[in-house]
């Protein structure tokens, strides 16, 4: 079965952000950004793109399906 793999964490740094700043800004609780970024959480699509706004990328940038 497929697992998510995700880079929200790599561009969350690189913009100098926290967890809790990324949550307020696609208006989830920091504990979600928690388990985007430790694979234990899968996104709605609308959170996904979100994010991707909000990094200026691609949904298909943060996150990639990979086999185990």
């Amino acid at each position: 079965m497929p697992i998510l793999n995700t880079n929200i964490k790599e561009y969350r740094e690189k913009a100098l952000m926290k967890q809790a700043d990324l949550a307020k800004l696609v208006n989830v609780r920091r504990e979600t950004i928690l388990h985007l970024e430790n694979g234990r959480y899968n996104p709605s699509l609308k959170l996904a793109m979100d994010i991707a706004k909000v990094f200026n990328t691609t949904v298909e940038e943060l996150f990639e399906f990979v086999d185990e």
